[in-house]
């Protein structure tokens, strides 16, 4: 069983972000919704389609999740 994305991105947090998904992982921080138990692609895509308004851009949701599964190997 693979940990929760939100766990693993929580990882990508740094204070001075110098990329997009670090900029993603410190903002969902503050997303008191976000689905933190959650590993499967469609659940966390469908709910930052429509919740996440900090998410500039989908494809860097995309990025992150490539980076996500490569961490699992």
């Amino acid at each position: 069983m693979r940990r929760p994305f939100f766990s693993w991105l929580m990882t990508q947090r740094e204070p001075m972000a110098i990329d997009e998904v670090q900029t993603f992982a410190n903002a969902a921080f503050y997303d008191q919704q976000f689905p933190k138990q959650a590993d499967d692609f469609d659940e966390l895509s469908r709910y930052l389609e429509e919740n996440a308004s900090y998410l500039h851009s989908m494809s860097i949701f995309d990025e992150a999740w490539i980076a996500y599964l490569a961490s699992e190997d």
